[in-house]
C-alpha cells in the first residue's frame, strides 16, 4: 500500500485497494515505523511512515474481499492492547486480517516504548502467547518474564483468531516462526536468491514441533524495481514486468507462498513526485496483477 512518503494519501490509498480488489490480488499489505531517530541513516523509506493498523482501518471500509496484512508490527508495544486493535480490525473487516509480529531492530523505538532492548527473542515469544490467551481464553491471566495480567475478560473474541506471521532474519527467528507461527514473512533487505534455504528452516522447525509443516505460509516481501534493461546479475524482482512476474514464479519454486510487490522501499521510487509515484504504482498494479 502507499504508506510512506508523499505518495501515501487516503485518495491514493483507497484507489490501490479498490483497484487491487477489483484484479484479483490475495492481500494488502501494510508497515510500521514509529519514528525516524534524528541523523539515522535508515533510509528515507522510513522518514514519514503511517501507522499500519489504523490505515487497514480504513482500508477495510473501502474493499469486501481483500485480505489485509501488516508486516510487522513488533513487540514494543502492550500485547493486550494489541490483542484487542486485532480483534476489532478482525470484525470490522469481516475476517480479513493477517496479523504479522516482529521483535523489533531500532533501540530508539524500544527507549521511546519504555521497553527494554534486551532478551527480545523471550519477550517475542511471551507476547505471541499473551497475543493468543487475549482472543480464545475466556478468563485472560498470564504470569510471566515480561508481561502479567490478571484475571481478566478481554472481549470480544476475534472470530476467527487472526493467523500470526513472524519476522526476523536470524536462524533461530526462522525456527522460531516454524515453531509458534502460522508463517514467515521476509524483510525488506531479504536475499531473495537465497529464500529457498530459509523456508526450508522454518518448515523444518514446524514439523519438529510436530506441526504441519505444509500449512505454513511463506511471506516474502517483494522490493519491486520496475526497470528497462536490466541485465544478467539483476536482483530479483528487478528489470521488466515480464522479468519480475517470471521471478515470482521462480519465488514459488522455492517454496514462497506469497510475494507483495512493495513499491514503498524502491530507491527510485521514494524520489518521486506524488502523481508520478502514484502513475508508476498503477502501472505497476495493472502488469502484475494474478492471472486468474
Amino acid at each position: 500500500m502507499p504508506q510512506s512518503g508523499h505518495w501515501a494519501t487516503p485518495e491514493n490509498m483507497r484507489r490501490i485497494a479498490v483497484r487491487a480488489e477489483e484484479l484479483g490480488y490475495h492481500e494488502l499489505w501494510t508497515f510500521q515505523r514509529v519514528l525516524y531517530p534524528v541523523g539515522h541513516q535508515m533510509g528515507a523509506t522510513y522518514r514519514s511512515v503511517h501507522d499500519p493498523l489504523v490505515t487497514l482501518a480504513f482500508l477495510a471500509g473501502v474493499t469486501g474481499t481483500i485480505r489485509l496484512g501488516v508486516a510487522v508490527v513488533n513487540a514494543f508495544v502492550q500485547p493486550v492492547a494489541l490483542a484487542k486493535q486485532f480483534a476489532t480490525l478482525q470484525a470490522v473487516s469481516g475476517g480479513r486480517v493477517t496479523a504479522g509480529l516482529g521483535l523489533g531492530w531500532l533501540p530508539e523505538e524500544f527507549e521511546a516504548a519504555g521497553v527494554g532492548f534486551e532478551g527480545r527473542g523471550r519477550r517475542g515469544e511471551e507476547f505471541v502467547e499473551v497475543l493468543r490467551k487475549a482472543w480464545t481464553d475466556d478468563v485472560v491471566e498470564h504470569r510471566g518474564e515480561f508481561y502479567s495480567v490478571p484475571p481478566s475478560h478481554v472481549d470480544p473474541k476475534p472470530s476467527p483468531a487472526p493467523p500470526i506471521l513472524l519476522g526476523g532474519t536470524a536462524e533461530v527467528a526462522l525456527r522460531r516462526a516454524g515453531r509458534l507461527a502460522d508463517g514467515w514473512v521476509s524483510s525488506s533487505r531479504e536475499d531473495l536468491s537465497a529464500i529457498g534455504p530459509r523456508a526450508a528452516v522454518v518448515r523444518e522447525a514446524a514439523e519438529r514441533a510436530g506441526r504441519d509443516p505444509g500449512a505454513l505460509r511463506v511471506v516474502c516481501r517483494g522490493v519491486t524495481r520496475v526497470r528497462s534493461g536490466a541485465g544478467p546479475g539483476r536482483p530479483l524482482l528487478t528489470g521488466t514486468f515480464d522479468q519480475i512476474r517470471a521471478d515470482v514464479a521462480a519465488l514459488e519454486a522455492e517454496g514462497v507462498t506469497d510475494v507483495f510487490h512493495d513499491l514503498n522501499f524502491d530507491p527510485e521510487h521514494v524520489t518521486l513526485g506524488a502523481d508520478e509515484a502514484m502513475r508508476r504504482a498503477e502501472e505497476a498494479l495493472e502488469a502484475l496483477a494474478p492471472r486468474l
